[in-house]
C-alpha cells in the first residue's frame, strides 16, 4: 500500500526543488512533465499519434515533440490541447501508476503533477495534496531568469493555469517558497516526517 503525495505548483514555484529535498530524504520521485517528455520524445509512445493528429510540423528535425511549436499552436487553438491530452494524458497516468505501484519498498511516492488541480483525477489517486506556494511576481522573475521569456508571456502561462487560490484550497500541505531556498529545509523535513507517519499507519491499516 504505497502512499502517495500528490506535489504541485504554479510554473516557476520550485516544485522541482522542493522534491529534490524530499528526495534526499528518501522518498521516490514520480515526475508527470518527465514521462510526458520521455512519451513525446524521438520513437516515444506517443508521437505516432501526435504525427497522425497533428502533422510533422511539430516535430523536430530528430522525431521528438517541438514544445514550443506545440505550444504555438495550442494557444492559437483551443481544440489542439484537448486533442493533445486526450492523447498524453491516459499513457500519463498509466506510466505513472505503474512507476507508483513499483516504488512500494520506498517510505513514500511523491508524485509530481504540475497541473493536478487542472486535470482533477489526480486528487483522487493521492493521499496528500501538496502545494509549492509563492506570489506571482516571484514566478514571472524565475521563469524570466531561466527561460528567456518576456514577463508578458510569463504572466499569459500562468493565466493558463490554475490560480494561486484554488491551489491553495486544494492543498492539505504548503510550502511557501517565496524567499531564500534555505528556508525550504525546515518544511520539508517536518512535512516529511508527518509523511512517514502517516504511511507507517496506512500499511498497518491494509495488513
Amino acid at each position: 500500500m504505497t502512499f502517495i503525495v500528490g506535489l504541485t505548483g504554479g510554473i516557476g514555484s520550485g516544485k522541482s526543488t522542493v522534491a529534490e529535498l524530499f528526495a534526499q530524504r528518501g522518498a521516490v520521485l514520480v515526475d508527470t512533465d518527465a514521462i510526458a517528455h520521455q512519451l513525446s520524445g524521438p520513437q516515444g509512445e506517443a508521437i505516432g499519434a501526435i504525427t497522425a493528429a497533428f502533422g510533422s510540423a511539430v516535430l523536430r528535425a530528430d522525431g521528438g515533440l517541438d514544445r514550443a511549436a506545440m505550444r504555438r499552436l495550442v494557444f492559437a487553438d483551443p481544440t489542439a490541447k484537448a486533442t493533445l491530452e486526450a492523447i498524453l494524458h491516459p499513457l500519463i497516468r498509466q506510466r505513472s501508476d505503474a512507476c507508483c505501484a513499483a516504488a512500494e519498498a520506498a517510505p513514500y511516492v511523491l508524485l509530481i503533477v504540475p497541473l493536478l488541480v487542472e486535470s482533477g483525477s489526480y486528487r483522487r489517486r493521492a493521499d496528500r495534496v501538496l502545494v509549492v506556494d509563492c506570489d506571482e511576481s516571484v514566478q514571472i522573475t524565475r521563469v524570466m531568469a531561466r527561460s528567456g521569456l518576456t514577463a508578458d508571456a510569463v504572466a499569459a502561462i500562468i493565466a493558463t493555469q490554475a490560480s494561486r487560490d484554488e491551489r491553495r484550497a486544494v492543498a492539505d500541505d504548503l510550502v511557501y517558497n517565496d524567499g531564500e531556498p534555505e528556508a525550504l529545509q525546515p518544511q520539508v523535513e517536518g512535512l516529511h516526517q508527518r509523511y512517514l507517519v502517516l504511511a507507517g499507519a496506512k500499511l498497518n491499516a491494509g495488513r
